[in-house]
């Protein structure tokens, strides 16, 4: 459980190693999660800039404590920061730039990957110093950024015993914010690579060198390297590591445990700590090092960049062979193989972090797996736009379209208002219930409650919930998604309806989740109470909610039927395959910034605008699977999921093993896939729901 679903949103996608860095991966957490903007222009009437003016990247607005607003473009793929014009101000610019993760070591014991190196000048941030100063020019001017990729993994050979060999991970590509071709700008250099196992003979001689170093594999001797001027050391040899890096960007590669030939891998450096050594008693590979937090795209409360709160540049965890799974350093660091499971991977580094991969572990029969891949990096440009806020409130993720002001909560917070509100428009959505196993039902969508003309007084805290969705496996529903609205009340998005035991019933939700296949006692999909949840409420509310497809009404019943969605009921499933989740709803106009087509909801039916900004899909029903396709199975295992961020059920397996359920998009209240079985005895995880979101928009 430590390695599944260890961050809710992790990107699966790899990183490639071109030179530039694209193709990276897109760091779908902090696209789905946090930005609610993306432009030039702050248009907030009456507050004109009057600080740079710069496009670029994905572009938020936010409010700091004392009441300025900041900025904050955010580059997880290469581009360009074009400034067209300087404010009174200044035109001082504050950066983020941290390189891609080595990748990690594969076949037995590998090494962890070292995180990208990071580098800052954020104000007051420890590691700010030394590092320069950056000031832009108009012109326009342009500056390039280049966000390196992440190393790709290391493989494993062939056998199954303790001479099994596998490769090197690959180095992390280099970041870079500055001036075009010329060496004035800020490089951070990509994560050391993870070594691999080696051969029985011996392995490689040292860690390799990078941004923060790589873990070292079976029977390596010594470390890898960080840029830090005060311990220079090598990259395979004595050679001192190149300059202009004249700054510290990361730490030291895990050593080996000295006292055995058995040298287990060790963890990956990481921006804030060494690697962990890898140990012999018990035989556990080392933790990879813990990153930093760097707030420099909003308060210490945003969880949509980075991870957790906007931690980057976390090191690899070593692989072993030990029961416990070592975990990646906090900032996107993969967590090593599970070596009881045969063939388990390592986890990759977390795009748009830096973090470095895990190393690949010893398992049963067929063999080792394979290293992770490193993380993308990312590259962020802030700066001060205004001296007073001009918003009338404080609390989320502060943005400004079509004349209103919008405050955008993707986790519990605080709305409190500085100037009286007397009509807002709000959205609140519960957590997505989660996919069942065994055939299981597609887990419901959570409850979508969208109210007008909310009145908030002032000055008053008012308090926000934004409710989890349902953790795989659970027998409960999502979490109620909540904001307090006067004394008394709260506004309420119910939680989604989960799929729960094959022979328990179905769960009640803001949509309930669907019937499980066959031999299910149930017949009737979980119901929803979104209508009766916001009873007596003094302004207008619409509720969205709907039930879980039935039980098909005749022999075959193994397909179990999608979730509800906030659009529609589930579809019902039959023998050949699950029905697919219920539609979500688009959110409502106010909400739709055209120019962040991506920053809120998921993908919908139709083209332009009307496929944007879709919320609260149901999750897809599971299904028997057989290899070969007869009455009771074939080759559609199952529901799809059905836009809006609704996962999917588990897809066609592989010989041998279940189709795991697919996790729902956070932030988007959609319910989890269910498990498509290949028999009776499947007990594989159904997709997880995805959290809720609460929205609040009043006139600027």
């Amino acid at each position: 459980m430590g390695r599944v679903n260890r961050r809710i949103g992790k990107s699966s996608e790899t990183a490639n190693v071109t030179a530039d860095g694209t193709g990276g991966g897109v760091l779908n957490a902090f696209i789905h999660d946090y930005f609610n903007r993306s432009g030039n222009v702050y248009n907030a009437p009456g507050a004109a800039p009057t600080g740079i003016v710069a496009t670029g990247g994905v572009i938020s607005d936010y409010v700091t404590g004392p009441g300025d607003i900041y900025r904050a473009h955010v580059f997880t793929s290469s581009g360009t920061f074009a400034v067209s014009a300087i404010g009174d101000l200044g035109a001082s610019v504050e950066y983020l730039v941290v390189a891609g993760g080595g990748g990690g070591g594969g076949g037995y014991y590998g090494g962890g990957g070292g995180a990208g190196g990071l580098r800052t000048n954020l104000s007051g941030h420890p590691l700010a110093t030394g590092n320069p100063s950056f000031t832009v020019t108009a012109g326009p001017t342009s500056y390039t950024v280049t966000v390196g990729g992440g190393g790709a993994p290391g493989a494993y050979g062939p056998g199954s015993d303790i001479n099994s060999t596998g490769d090197n991970g690959a180095q992390g590509v280099d970041s870079y914010f500055g001036p075009p071709s010329t060496p004035e700008g800020i490089t951070s250099k990509g994560g050391g690579k993870g070594m691999g196992r080696g051969t029985s003979a011996g392995g490689e001689t040292a860690g390799y060198s990078g941004g923060s170093g790589g873990g070292i594999a079976y029977r390596g001797p010594a470390v890898g390297y960080g840029y830090n001027p005060s311990t220079p050391g090598p990259v395979l040899s004595a050679t001192p590591l190149p300059s202009p890096y004249p700054i510290t960007q990361g730490n030291p590669g895990g050593a080996a445990p000295p006292a055995s030939p058995l040298k287990f891998g060790s963890g990956g450096g990481g921006a804030g700590a060494v690697g962990g050594d890898g140990t012999t008693s018990p035989n556990y590979g080392g933790p990879g090092g813990i990153g930093v937090q760097v707030y420099i795209a909003g308060p210490s409360t945003t969880t949509g960049i980075g991870e957790t709160a906007q931690w980057f540049a976390g090191g690899g965890a070593g692989g072993a062979n030990g029961p416990t799974i070592r975990t990646g350093g906090v900032g996107g660091g993969g967590n090593a193989g599970n070596s009881l499971v045969a063939g388990d991977d390592a986890e990759s580094g977390m795009s748009g972090t830096g973090g470095g991969g895990g190393g690949g572990t010893s398992s049963p029969n067929p063999g080792p797996g394979a290293g992770g891949a490193g993380g993308g990096g990312i590259v962020v440009v802030r700066y001060q736009i205004a001296a007073v806020a001009t918003a009338k409130a404080t609390g989320g993720a502060i943005s400004f379209y079509g004349g209103k002001t919008i405050h955008t909560f993707t986790g519990s917070g605080t709305f409190e208002t500085t100037s009286a509100i007397p009509a807002a428009e709000v959205v609140v959505i519960g957590g997505g219930g989660s996919g069942g196993f065994y055939r299981g039902g597609g887990g419901g969508a959570g409850g979508v409650a969208v109210a007008t003309n909310v009145p908030f007084s002032s000055p008053n805290p008012y308090a926000v919930v934004v409710g989890a969705g349902a953790v795989n496996r659970s027998s409960s529903a999502g979490v109620d998604s909540t904001i307090a609205t006067g004394p008394g009340h709260s506004l309420t998005g119910k939680g989604g309806g989960s799929a729960t035991l094959p022979h328990s019933a179905t769960i009640a939700g803001g949509s309930g989740a669907g019937v499980h296949g066959s031999p299910s006692p149930n017949t009737t999909g979980g119901a929803s109470n979104q209508s009766t949840a916001n009873p007596g409420a003094p302004f207008p509310i619409t509720p969205y909610g709907n039930a879980g497809g039935n039980a098909p009404g005749s022999s075959p019943k193994y397909g179990a039927s999608g979730g509800g969605g906030a659009g529609n009921a589930g579809d019902i499933g039959d023998g050949n395959g699950g029905g697919d989740g219920g539609i979500g709803i688009q959110l409502p106009s106010t909400f739709r910034n055209p120019a962040s087509a991506t920053s809120l909801g998921a993908p919908g039916p139709g083209s332009g605008d009307a496929a944007l900004f879709w919320v609260a899909g149901g999750g897809g029903g599971g299904s028997i699977f057989t290899p070969v396709p007869s009455v009771y199975g074939g080759a559609y295992p199952g529901g799809s999921a059905n836009y809006a961020g609704a996962g999917g059920a588990g897809p066609e397996p592989a010989p041998g093993g279940p189709g795991p359920g697919m996790n729902a998009t956070a932030n988007t209240g959609s319910g989890g896939g269910g498990q498509v079985s290949l028999n009776d005895g499947d007990t594989t995880l159904g997709g997880s729901g995805g959290s809720g979101i609460v929205l609040i928009a009043y006139p600027t």
